[in-house]
């Protein structure tokens, strides 16, 4: 916040702030004949698209003063964008302008009366955000003396000095830094300096009191020698900033906590040690870390032991400060450093995890940490290389074929690259025929950075499946101008600098946006070299994969949407960078937020940090016992039912391993006092927010113990610990089934051990029993009462295991009644399970394996009953019975003390009793306080409750919300509530594809005539059954399908929570018998609208529009809500149905026009996904 003043002397309160798009409209009211005279014909929002930086001055009631649009670039037709430097240079004398330092104002608009107070403040405030800016041009394509621009511009710009033998065609004029935000001047620090740096430091003093003393300061300046040095910076010949350097530094322990290889350990190596005093240069040398510059150096250990005799090679920042007014000039402290230390190229500065990113650091490389640190600081680095102002980008040359080849030869994949910038050098083109691109980044005449950008092709296909409309406005974009980033390399002493490398890829291949698919780890991508491109990652942004749309293709017919967006195409994730990200930076985060399991709740809260495109979480870990969440599947292994949370093709277009860290294991402790978490194998993960969604999982089943051959009858027989926790052996043909991997290892051996059975006889059974074979000998045991049993046994049969090989367990449970909530599911079930001779046994506890003896291998298995006892031969054991928290996970949380109530407690806001440690999902419950047993997470979408969690976390990070530190004690009693839809899918015995959504059970009252209606086609019978409920106000409650026709899942689940209204009608058209069979209901032409992604945006607008239309009744104008309640309270009396009085008020409304455009625009918006609507004025 700052103030501008008016010609009239009034003094305004206003913000600077980067331009939004619902600026446009008060932009377009101040612009002027005069401002169209130097600026020409202006589309605003073409100009805000294009733009590298546009800046608004606005009052506290958010109107526009005034408004700036820099670009990359001159305006007009005088010049290519790509050629504007040395058409300038042939010009002008602007020798030191470069791409680097310069921008070009390509408008300026302001309310008259703060015309000149605005302009100077867009352009200091320009300046003190881009730290290498030193000119704004203004360059017009006719004619135009310095007297004719606006008076707010004459203030700032002076003429540019022309080259006398030239003819320019326009006019140019120059802005430099040092009139509005000059830089400040650095010296050595002395003690007089003491009393204007106190004042900077007062809000650290305590701290730095208590670990130096009261004098600390005076006392760090009188220390300086050639080891320790101190600075100050001056304005107007006041100290506003402090830094202390020194030469002191423990490598050594520094190349045990960070990955330094690529900086050669921060040690000289000898071609660098100096034989002779180095000679003063202005410019410092260009000196790379070692031979290999490409980031693939020897590890810590080989660099540590090859180098620990070689002299260090860096200095450390101690302490710096500076009056928050100067912090974007904070390098210019860097070039007056480096002179204290000549012979040392890297300047490096530790701050603490949990500090926020200061200006400073934003010039620096994060150094990554070693995976085995502990240390609770982030470590920076610049070179000294770093200061020199000529960072140039051109387009490549065949003559820089060598140097490139030097710069990549110890990258795993330089082939592709050089093979493909060979392409260009030859023809500009791939073989098969698209159009190639390649710039080169020099320092020095030396190549340190190559990029190559491929034309992207499916840019249609990236429109429909991802989110990109977040970021771009495309009908504003050429096809040509949007480009695939296919590979960069770039030395590490200069990736403080990929941002304006790609910058100027874009201005020099007129491209405006580029894209980075990050395919799955076993796609073979051989264009896809993702590890170059970690720097380039930091300043592109991810973008989230879109729901799609299944269509009924054969019933569109030509109709249907263009092949480039139906076509299937393997699963990718994808990254963007365009223009208006050139110069917005991002928010970093370095706090260490570990999330402890690879559920639904723990994926879902890592997927909306992780999509938060102005924020950068640089230590984000996930604890899985398998690893990453796999990003392919098989469908042989589908031993499981799904909540359709996250699908194989989901993981694959997210790729959560680019932006965090994995961790393969097991929680087995928590040290709350040292703040990590132990995980199997001894690895320590330190933390400063930890996450616990570890969920529920199927538990081994602890045999009771009980001899069933001492029993006639097992009636009555209750175990006095049924629910066991089993600590022995897990024997190795017992396999209980939690996730994908389970699965593929209980099919690998089921492949291997027993499938090969069917084909051998009884005879030849009892031969192999007396040889060496390893065969089993027995059936395969599926024991448990979930869904997921019957998804085992149809996987089975799909394997080929014979039904009558195949024992369903069923054991005793607390809740009567089957998994299906549908009755008539069930019964299909069962039928199916008859018919395919699977053998079927109910309420069965598990008594004995191998009749108490060794139990691996499992021969058999012995079972209590409600009758006669129950001995199986059993070959393998699919074990699917209970679900609870893990074993290990429970002891972890309760040796850390943390409040375990049969679930782990936690308050409304995730906390447990521990402040640095949340959870959520299944294995939670609320503390008893809120009286809320039955509101537990487990009752609600996994997903749902992630995303709220994330929700609740995120203000703690982001800048742009709203943290409120202590909410007011009331809010703390307040419950979560959840209303997405509870889903269960699975393939059922059969051939039946299953899908069940409904209301969380704690919504749910017990069933009246008068609750709600039951729309049923079809039938299990002839597998084509489908069942909508609707509550008591006309809402899909409820949608259960069971066909044998594969399901269109994503089509489906957007009718939940829908009006049977929208859905064409739906319950006067079933009691018109007009619908038989909703399958072929629900593919019609008028559905698609309602399965497009955007269409939830679409309602809520709807519901905007309804809301704010006032009607006329009685004379006076009310509005819908309003006059809606008094028909309620029954403050009005009309003759006719409420709701058709309703109706007709709002047709005679204005909103019915609004809501009509609002559909029609709807439409047009999403026309490439809806070719099936007429619309008018389209064919």
């Amino acid at each position: 916040m700052t103030t501008v003043t008016s010609v009239g002397g009034d003094v305004e309160s206003v913000t600077v702030r980067r331009t939004e798009y619902a600026d446009a409209q008060e932009i377009n009211n101040l612009i002027s004949p005069a401002t169209t005279a130097v600026f020409g014909n202006v589309n605003v929002i073409y100009l805000l698209e294009k733009a590298n930086l546009a800046v608004t001055v606005t009052t506290n009631k958010n109107e526009v003063l005034a408004h700036a649009a820099f670009l990359d670039y001159p305006m007009g037709d005088l010049v290519d964008q790509a050629e504007w430097e040395s058409f300038l240079h042939q010009h002008y004398n602007i020798e030191k302008c470069t791409p680097m330092n310069t921008l070009f104002l390509h408008l300026f608009v302001a309310q008259s009366n703060f015309s000149s107070g605005s302009a100077k403040e867009i352009v200091r405030t320009v300046f003190n955000a881009i730290t290498e800016l030193q000119y704004i041009l203004l360059v017009v394509q006719n004619k135009v003396r310095i007297g004719n621009l606006e008076p707010a511009l004459v203030e700032i710009f002076e003429p540019l000095k022309p080259v006398k033998q030239t003819e320019f065609p326009g006019s140019a004029f120059v802005c430099h830094r040092h009139h509005s935000c000059p830089q400040l001047h650095v010296r050595r620090a002395r003690v007089e300096d003491h009393d204007d740096l106190i004042q900077i430091f007062t809000e650290q003093t305590k701290a730095l009191s208590s670990t130096y003393g009261s004098y600390f300061l005076a006392e760090l300046i009188e220390a300086q020698d050639e080891e320790n040095q101190a600075a100050v910076c001056e304005s107007d010949g006041t100290a506003v900033g402090f830094i202390s350097v020194s030469g002191d530094i423990n490598i050594t322990m520094l190349n045990q906590c960070f990955e330094l290889g690529p900086f050669n350990g921060l040690r000289k190596t000898k071609a660098e040690i100096p034989t002779a005093e180095p000679l003063p240069q202005s410019d410092p040398p260009l000196s790379t870390p070692s031979k290999d510059v490409t980031g693939a150096q020897k590890t810590n250990k080989e660099a540590g032991a090859e180098l620990e005799l070689d002299p260090p090679n860096a200095f450390r920042v101690q302490l710096f400060v500076i009056d928050k007014r100067f912090e974007m000039r904070s390098v210019d402290f860097l070039p007056y450093v480096f002179k204290q230390f000549p012979t040392r190229d890297f300047c490096i500065i530790s701050v603490p995890k949990l500090a926020p990113e200061f200006p400073l650091l934003q010039s620096f490389l994060r150094v990554v940490p070693h995976h085995t640190s502990s240390l609770p600081q982030e470590l920076y680095i610049f070179h000294r290389a770093g200061l020199l102002k000529t960072f140039d980008v051109r387009v490549a040359v065949s003559t820089d074929m060598p140097a490139v080849q030097d710069l990549v030869k110890q990258l795993s994949l330089h082939e592709s690259l050089l093979k493909d910038l060979d392409f260009f050098f030859k023809a500009r083109q791939d073989p098969d025929g698209t159009p190639l691109q390649a710039c080169v980044a020099v320092v020095q005449r030396q190549i340190v950075g190559v990029m190559i950008i491929r034309n992207e092709q499916d840019i249609e296909y990236i429109r429909a499946n991802y989110n990109i409309e977040n970021f771009v406005y495309f009908s504003y974009h050429r096809q040509e101008e949007h480009g695939q980033l296919c590979h960069l390399a770039l030395n590490p002493t200069f990736q403080h600098h990929a941002k304006h490398f790609l910058k100027e890829a874009l201005r020099l291949t007129h491209k405006t946006c580029l894209y980075y698919p990050i395919y799955p780890p076993l796609h073979k991508q051989e264009k896809s070299c993702a590890h170059y491109l970690t720097a380039a990652l930091n300043y592109m942004v991810p973008v989230r994969p879109r729901r799609q749309i299944i269509f009924p293709l054969e019933e569109l017919g030509m109709n249907a949407p263009s092949q480039l967006i139906t076509n299937e195409q393997q699963p990718y994730a994808l990254n963007h960078f365009n223009r208006k990200l050139t110069m917005e930076p991002k928010v970093t985060i370095n706090a260490r937020i570990v999330v402890v399991g690879a559920s639904d709740t723990g994926l879902s809260f890592l997927e909306v940090f992780i999509f938060c495109p102005h924020l950068r979480f640089n230590n984000i870990t996930l604890i899985s016992t398998h690893g990453s969440p796999a990003s392919h599947s098989n469908e042989a292994t589908r031993f499981l039912g799904t909540s359709h949370g996250y699908t194989a093709r989901a993981h694959a277009q997210l790729s959560l391993r680019s932006w965090i860290n994995v961790v393969t294991g097991k929680m087995i402790g928590i040290d709350r006092a040292s703040k990590h978490v132990l995980v199997t194998g001894g690895r320590r993960v330190p933390y400063d927010h930890l996450i616990l969604c570890t969920g529920e999982q199927y538990q081994v089943p602890c045999p009771t113990g009980v001899d069933i051959s001492r029993l006639a009858s097992s009636a009555g027989i209750i175990p006095l610990q049924p629910r066991q926790t089993y600590t022995g052996a897990v024997p190795s043909n017992l396999f209980t089934l939690n996730d994908e991997l389970d699965c593929q290892a209980a099919y690998s051996w089921l492949v291997n051990n027993f499938i090969e059975q069917r084909h051998v006889n009884f005879t030849e059974q009892q031969s192999m029993s007396t040889s060496n074979t390893s065969y089993p000998l027995g059936d395969t045991v599926v024991y448990g009462n979930s869904i997921d049993v019957y998804s085992c046994v149809e996987a089975l049969m799909g394997m080929g295991v014979c039904g009558s090989r195949i024992h369903l367990v069923h054991p005793p449970t607390d809740s009567p009644g089957s998994c299906f909530d549908d009755p008539t599911v069930a019964e299909a079930v069962m039928r199916a399970l008859g018919k395919s001779g699977i053998h079927i046994h109910h309420n069965c506890l598990l008594a004995q394996w191998n009749d108490g003896q060794h139990p691996d291998p499992i021969t058999s298995v012995s079972f209590t009953t409600d009758g006669p006892p129950l001995r199986l031969k059993c070959a393998v054991f699919l074990n699917l019975s209970t679900k609870g928290v893990d074993y290990d996970a429970f002891k972890t949380i309760n040796d850390a003390c943390l409040v375990y109530d049969g679930r782990l407690v936690i308050d409304t806001t995730f906390h447990t009793n521990d402040s640095t440690i949340r959870a959520a999902g299944p294995m939670t419950k609320f503390a008893r306080r809120y009286h809320a047993d039955q509101w537990s997470h487990g009752h609600f979408n996994s997903k749902e409750v992630g995303q709220e969690l994330a929700t609740v976390l995120l203000p703690f990070f982001d800048p742009t919300l709203e943290f409120i530190s202590e909410p007011p004690t009331d809010v703390d009693r307040l419950i979560p509530l959840y209303s997405q839809a509870k889903i269960q899918g699975a393939r059922l015995p059969g051939g039946f594809s299953y899908l069940h959504a409904t209301r969380p059970a704690v919504w749910l009252k017990p069933p009246r005539d008068s609750d709600g209606k039951d729309i049923i086609t079809g039938s299990t019978e002839t597998g084509d059954y489908f069942r909508l409920h609707l509550n008591q106000h006309g809402m899909v409650d409820t949608i259960t399908c069971l066909s044998i026709k594969p399901l269109p899942l994503s089509n489906y689940l957007c009718l939940y929570g829908k009006h049977e209204q929208l859905l064409n009608h739906l319950c006067s058209r079933y009691d018109e018998g007009l619908v038989h069979d909703l399958y072929s209901y629900f593919r019609e032409r008028w559905c698609p609208a309602i399965y497009h992604d955007r269409f939830p945006d679409f309602e809520e607008d709807m519901h905007q529009i309804m809301e704010s239309t006032n009607i006329q009744f009685q004379g006076n104008a009310v509005s819908m809500p309003e006059l809606i309640q008094r028909l309620v309270e029954g403050k009005v009396e009309v003759t006719e149905d409420p709701e058709l009085f309703l109706g007709k008020s709002f047709q005679n409304s204005e909103g019915l026009t609004s809501l009509k455009k609002s559909a029609l625009n709807y439409l047009k918006y999403n026309r490439y996904h809806l070719t099936m609507y007429a619309q008018a004025g389209l064919p």
